[in-house]
């Protein structure tokens, strides 16, 4: 039986998870899962666990609330005894945490190939951590499973090729996700209003510039203003700043996954700086201001889903007061397969066997 050790560390890779993990059941490949503590969506746990009956991560470490440096040194140290111990076939790690960059590095060390889901995804802007993150992790995986036709297009111009490398592009696991999940979702604790708008902002290039916070959140203040702008606060921003100082957002404690989901299905548009929602938006037919320079997901800018507005005050005031004028509302291209990447997944997997 194959064995496979999965490294998990925060939310959104618990939830891309999900799908494969029940895949690799149904398949009878054996999983093993280290949970290195980056951040856990407790909400999730009952359906996680009782619902479809996943197992709990076999291995819980604590390495969260730490600089880069220190959380990727801990991380590594921790995973390359657990991997003497297991002795898997294979690795894998999703899209590009420190926990993702961290697994690799010990497993590349052991010889242990890795399976990198989420391979290919650039932003070109290399002061972002993920973005190194994911760049680091390509070059050392052996199995580089892609999202999209663009990832697969970044790798090949990257100079990735057989036999080094196996590419395949298998669609998006968090649409498989998305679907899976889209059941239990949850109608938050908040006095919500018939016509709403979504916000989230967490990425250090807006929250580490005083002046850019300002500026982006006295543009949605203006937004929210004439809608209502549901904005759930980040940890890392808390103590940036004054909600009182922008009266008109409905500021909330960080939501639960399965409520951001509920607020997708309902939401009239989402603005965010984070990788993840940027795509979730289309997943649900859901037009996206996008809060930063550059994206990840440039299938969506280039056909006019998403748009990039940086901090730019009166950019997203002028993109959000034109947007049903300037943006694309077929949503019908399949850029990011049929929510069936774990069964593509499991079949090249199969051929290892």
């Amino acid at each position: 039986m194959m064995k496979i050790l999965t490294i998990l560390g925060a939310r959104p890779q618990f939830i891309k998870s999900a799908p494969l993990s029940l895949a690799f059941k149904k398949n009878q490949i054996q999983e093993v899962v280290i949970h290195t503590g980056q951040h856990y969506d407790f909400s999730m746990s009952e359906i996680f666990f009782k619902t479809l009956k996943l197992k709990k991560p076999l291995y819980q470490l604590n390495h969260g609330s730490k600089s880069h440096a220190q959380m990727t040194a801990d991380i590594l140290k921790d995973t390359e005894a657990i991997l003497l111990q297991e002795k898997p076939d294979f690795t894998l790690v999703y899209g590009d945490t420190n926990s993702t960059l961290a697994g690799a590095l010990a497993s590349i060390k052991l010889q242990i190939p890795i399976i990198h889901i989420e391979s290919g995804l650039r932003s070109f802007d290399h002061t972002m951590p993920e973005e190194i993150n994911r760049i680091l992790t390509d070059k050392i995986s052996k199995i580089l499973f892609c999202p999209t036709k663009n990832a697969l297009s970044n790798l090949k111009k990257e100079g990735f090729k057989a036999p080094q490398y196996l590419i395949k592009n298998v669609g998006d696991i968090m649409f498989d996700a998305s679907k899976l999940f889209a059941t239990y979702a949850t109608k938050p604790n908040l006095s919500i209003q018939s016509h709403f708008c979504i916000c989230t902002l967490h990425r250090a290039e807006n929250t580490d510039d005083s002046k850019k916070l300002h500026t982006i959140l006295k543009a949605i203040d203006k937004i929210a203003s004439k809608q209502q702008v549901i904005f759930p606060i980040h940890p890392r921003i808390q103590t940036l700043f004054s909600t009182k100082d922008y009266p008109h957002i409905t500021f909330c404690p960080p939501l639960g996954y399965l409520e951001m989901l509920w607020l997708l299905q309902k939401t009239q548009i989402v603005l965010t700086d984070s990788g993840g929602l940027q795509k979730e938006a289309y997943f649900f037919k859901k037009h996206c201001i996008v809060l930063r320079e550059n994206s990840e997901w440039m299938e969506l800018i280039e056909n006019n889903y998403n748009f990039l507005t940086g901090s730019d005050e009166e950019k997203i005031l002028t993109t959000f007061d034109n947007i049903s004028q300037i943006s694309n509302s077929s949503f019908c291209e399949k850029f990011y397969g049929n929510g069936k990447s774990a069964q593509k997944i499991i079949s090249v997997l199969k051929g290892f066997e």
